[in-house]
């Protein structure tokens, strides 16, 4: 993990390149709202006189990808990343359809984004697994990469021992 001087001399160095955006990562889904709320204001600090944005990918390991992406439009982000259905590695992602519900755009149409989950999102969690799962949870709160947790749920006699892999993990935190 970071430190905040590490964290500030990234920063230092991206505000003087040529991206036009830089986006706050929320890689183990760990992150809280006030964390969030520190990360955009910080980037933004940097960023925004040099004319760049700030962005939010949120991992939704605690299922707080909806609530960190809202939370940093509100301190100024500007570009969100959200999948259909939360699609996403392990936990997922914020999900496109809550975000796009709580926006409330009127150029936003929210049937086809029903339609599409209902047609084609549904049928893939039949073979894709991805959301909120207890081991997913357990690295968030651990603040570890979710690695651990995705292996867990392949192997179908290790999917609901919970305790086992909190016993397993919480000696590497």
């Amino acid at each position: 993990q970071a430190t905040e001087v590490e964290i500030e001399q990234c920063l230092e160095l991206v505000a003087e390149t040529p991206a036009q955006v830089v986006v706050v990562v929320d890689s183990f889904g760990s992150l809280y709202t006030e964390q969030i709320e520190r990360l955009v204001k910080k980037y933004l600090s940097y960023v925004k006189e040099k004319g760049k944005q700030v962005g939010i990918h949120a991992h939704n390991n605690q299922q707080l990808a909806f609530a960190n992406t809202i939370e940093a439009i509100i301190h100024g982000a500007n570009r969100v990343d959200a999948s259909m259905g939360g699609l996403g590695r392990g936990a997922g992602n914020c999900p496109m359809e809550l975000l796009i519900g709580f926006l409330r755009n009127p150029k936003f149409r929210i049937r086809p984004i029903y339609q599409f989950l209902q047609d084609y999102i549904e049928p893939l969690r039949r073979d894709v697994e991805w959301g909120p799962y207890v081991q997913y949870n357990i690295t968030g709160q651990l603040n570890l990469h979710p690695r651990a947790a995705i292996e867990a749920r392949k192997n179908p006699e290790d999917r609901t021992r919970y305790v086992d892999f909190f016993d397993r993990v919480s000696t590497e935190a």
